[in-house]
């Protein structure tokens, strides 16, 4: 079986290796390995160049130029698993990194669910989905860019009198993956970002916000004049802020981090936490466990998508799916090992989830405030402190106080408490406000009740 790679880098990348290349070099890694009496074995080879200016102030803070590449190597004896790696791409280096993947095989204990993708997964057919978008931007651009960002801010509100930073980077790469069954594919991918961080009033008052754009496609980003306005209207909006009292109530969680959100449900359901049996949603497949409205897709075939891919880091075939319906579980997220270990199939997710969408429930931003009526915002949230074990949530928050549907002051120094069972199954409204910046896209979550900790 062989795939064809349709989008390729073109002159003027700064890669310093071809599509070619890369396929030679995996090709010749298989072959060796082979040689050398692995029953299996698979490779992957990727090369990464970027530049990243940041701002501060108005001075250029620094200019960073990044390459980046390595090899991976793994190779199997029957159900022995070797692995290795290197960043030096000379055939010495290569065959030297094999053999150190054979030496640990050779001594590993056997593993009755190692092994590559069962081959009847692997993609035979690779779309294009136009992931390659390199940005020709001299340095000087980049710095009058985050300089405008940066500008933009402070020309909201002269109580912005500091700054974190304005940041303008570009970001490119290839790779080639590669297998004994026959599996040869890789593409081209691309991702930009412009970000700004300002701080407004003054010592123990001071606020601090921030706003950012992120797409494959630079046109896609939205203008560094805007990223910087709102950046600086977020940071002067939360001026005042104050303690409240300990209660119980509605909770609005913005969309950027309403994001998050979705992120533990992911990993609570993915092949690790599940054959260890360190989730909170052990055995949830069929299960009701959100809201009934909750529709979560997951589509690593969108377009430009910011986490789309043709096929996961096993050569596996990904596909659109819903992975919840009407709140009910309807998939995992598994690589080839840990379906094994589960008793089931993979679902091309080796590496990690692709695209969550999150479908809204029909109301935007303002109409979500309404419909909490009283409770709290929250656009920030700080700390670590979830139990994936147990679902227990507390965590650090920032953000408003609304009263009748509107924002009556900002609020600070509160902590969010609940269970992650009961805040899945508490939500009452996804917001139409869907931000499409990572691979978790969904607008503000409103949670139907939870303990806040105040004063």
């Amino acid at each position: 079986m062989t795939t064809e790679l349709k989008t390729r880098p073109q002159g003027g990348s700064a890669l310093a290796h071809d599509d070619a290349q890369l396929r030679e070099i995996v090709a010749d890694i298989l072959k060796y390995a082979a040689a050398q009496g692995a029953s299996a074995a698979d490779a992957e080879v990727s090369e990464g160049v970027g530049q990243t200016v940041t701002v501060r102030c108005e001075e250029v803070e620094t200019i960073e130029y990044n390459r980046d590449k390595g090899i991976g190597v793994s190779v199997y004896f029957g159900k022995r698993r070797g692995h290795a790696s290197t960043s030096d791409f000379s055939p010495q280096a290569v065959r030297a990194t094999v053999d150190a993947a054979i030496s640990i095989a050779r001594f590993t204990a056997s593993d009755d669910y190692a092994g590559l993708a069962d081959e009847a997964m692997l993609a035979k057919q690779i779309p294009d989905l136009d992931l390659y978008h390199p940005w020709d931007l001299p340095v000087e651009r980049a710095i009058e860019m985050a300089q405008a960002c940066e500008n933009a801010a402070f020309d909201v509100d002269k109580r912005i009198d500091n700054s974190e930073g304005a940041t303008v980077s570009l970001q490119h790469s290839h790779f080639i993956y590669g297998n004994s069954l026959g599996f040869l594919a890789g593409y081209p991918s691309s991702r930009h970002w412009i970000s700004c961080a300002v701080i407004a009033g003054k010592g123990e008052a001071m606020q601090r916000d921030d706003w950012y754009s992120s797409a494959r496609n630079a046109d896609a980003l939205d203008a560094p004049e805007t990223i910087g306005r709102t950046a600086g209207e977020r940071a002067v909006r939360r001026l005042g802020a104050k303690k409240i009292a300990t209660t119980q109530a509605p909770v609005l969680f913005e969309a950027p981090v309403a994001a998050t959100l979705l992120g533990h449900f992911v990993s609570a359901v993915s092949g690790g936490s599940l054959y260890r049996k360190s989730s909170f949603l052990v055995d949830s497949l069929g299960r009701e466990v959100f809201a009934p409205q909750v529709v979560l897709t997951e589509d690593p075939l969108i377009p430009r998508g910011l986490a789309s891919s043709p096929f996961d880091e096993e050569g596996v075939t990904t596909r659109r799916r819903n992975v919840v319906e009407a709140g009910v579980v309807n998939g995992y997220f598994l690589g080839s090992y840990s379906a094994r270990k589960l008793g089931m199939q993979t679902t091309g997710n080796a590496g990690g989830s692709h695209n969550l969408l999150l479908k809204d429930t029909g109301e935007d931003f303002a109409a979500l405030l309404k419909k909490m009526g009283r409770g709290l915002l929250v656009t920030e949230l700080m700390g670590q402190g979830i139990n994936m074990v147990t679902g227990d949530y507390s965590r650090g928050a920032a953000g408003y106080w609304v009263e009748n549907g509107e924002l009556a002051y900002p609020v600070q120094e509160i902590t969010i408490a609940g269970n992650l069972k009961d805040i899945f199954r508490g939500i009452s409204a996804a917001g139409s406000d869907i931000l499409a910046r990572g691979s978790r896209q969904c607008g503000s979550i409103l949670i139907d009740r939870m303990t806040i900790a105040g004063d």
